[in-house]
């Protein structure tokens, strides 16, 4: 079914498949042996084929094994390893593997349920949340990728696409690549929009009201504008980014592409990213964002100062430092960087 098409794994899903090599082998192990396996879910499409929804590791092992899983990052078929209950099949391919024992693989199944096309959107899309909810750890933009598309793809798509513009990933370079791997870009155009649009009803867990924004950004039915208009949101987010690009670079030795990172104590700036500073530089930019100009080098210079100026204010500390997740904290801090950002208007 994989290779005719018939069976889909949706590329953002793909992309979490994690077991290691010696987990992969003792899957394969358990299969040869004929143990019980936990069974898969599969979603049926409008297209009429079955889309994965929760058994990733278990199908991508056994693709990987036999050489068929379509994985850009590694071509190479598994070799078994770690098997400890017949440690024979270690050092095995597939192509290796005793003509027996290949039959009675190919044999053997796991079982699938099927949740039906006519099922109602947000059904589908709960039973996967619930289900990608344990297992392999998994950041939440990772899961929220995935399981979203189930209600609709238009706003996760447009976190795509804002996710590897210039002027925002020039910002945001000092984010370390092992969570870029694991979409924490993505996450921040999230968190962009979500407090944006939506900040007055923030309470307290950041994971859970930006997995709800995103619910809501994604709604089947229909989204209101005050939650998101791509038109009008993109071009906001779009102008934000280039702006503090533009503005950073006029000050490259004491800012650049580190005007999201923290502050020392003696003041210096440092390339460690710092994700309060993401929030009160992009959103405290909003209010004065129509009288920016990223194209008036005069104007971005004085900006550029301005940044500098921020970074070194002793009250900075007081809106970015640990613990100031809270709500009160947000509105604080929002309120201290719309406050000093808006000064190079007078």
């Amino acid at each position: 079914m994989y290779e005719s098409g018939e069976l889909i794994i949706n590329p953002e899903y793909q992309r979490l498949f994690r077991w290691t090599p010696g987990s992969q082998s003792r899957l394969i192990e358990t299969l040869i042996l004929e143990l019980p396996v936990p069974p898969i879910f599969l979603m049926e499409t409008e297209e009429n084929v079955y889309e994965l929804i929760d058994g990733l590791q278990r199908i991508s092992s056994y693709l990987n094994f036999r050489g068929l899983l379509r994985d850009e990052k590694d071509s190479s078929p598994l070799t078994l390893e770690d098997c400890d209950i017949v440690q024979e099949l270690n050092g095995h391919t597939y192509k290796t593997l005793p003509v027996p024992l290949v039959r009675r693989l190919k044999r053997n199944f796991i079982r699938a349920e099927v949740l039906r096309k006519e099922n109602n959107p947000r059904l589908r899309y709960y039973m996967f949340k619930r289900l990608n909810s344990g297992g392999s750890p998994l950041e939440p933009q990772e899961v929220r990728n995935c399981t979203i598309r189930l209600l609709d793809p238009g706003f996760n798509n447009v976190l795509l696409d804002l996710a590897e513009r210039e002027s925002f990933k020039y910002c945001i370079s000092t984010v370390p690549e092992a969570q870029v791997e694991k979409r924490y870009n993505e996450e921040l155009v999230l968190r962009f929009f979500a407090f944006r649009n939506s900040g007055s009803s923030y309470k307290h867990e950041v994971g859970d009201f930006l997995t709800e924004f995103m619910e809501a950004a994604s709604a089947p039915e229909g989204v209101s504008d005050e939650i998101f208009n791509k038109e009008r949101d993109e071009a906001a987010f779009l102008k934000t980014f280039e702006v503090l690009k533009n503005a950073s670079e006029t000050v490259p030795d004491e800012v650049g592409n580190r005007v999201f990172g923290s502050v020392s104590v003696a003041g210096k700036i440092r390339g460690q990213f710092a994700v309060y500073h993401f929030e009160g530089f992009a959103l405290g930019l909003q209010s004065i964002l129509d009288s920016m100009n990223p194209a008036d080098g005069r104007q971005m210079a004085r900006l550029g100062q301005r940044i500098l100026e921020i970074k070194k204010d002793p009250r900075l500390r007081d809106h970015t430092g640990g613990g100031k997740n809270t709500a009160s904290a947000y509105k604080a801090r929002l309120e201290f960087f719309t406050s000093e950002l808006s000064k190079i208007l007078d």
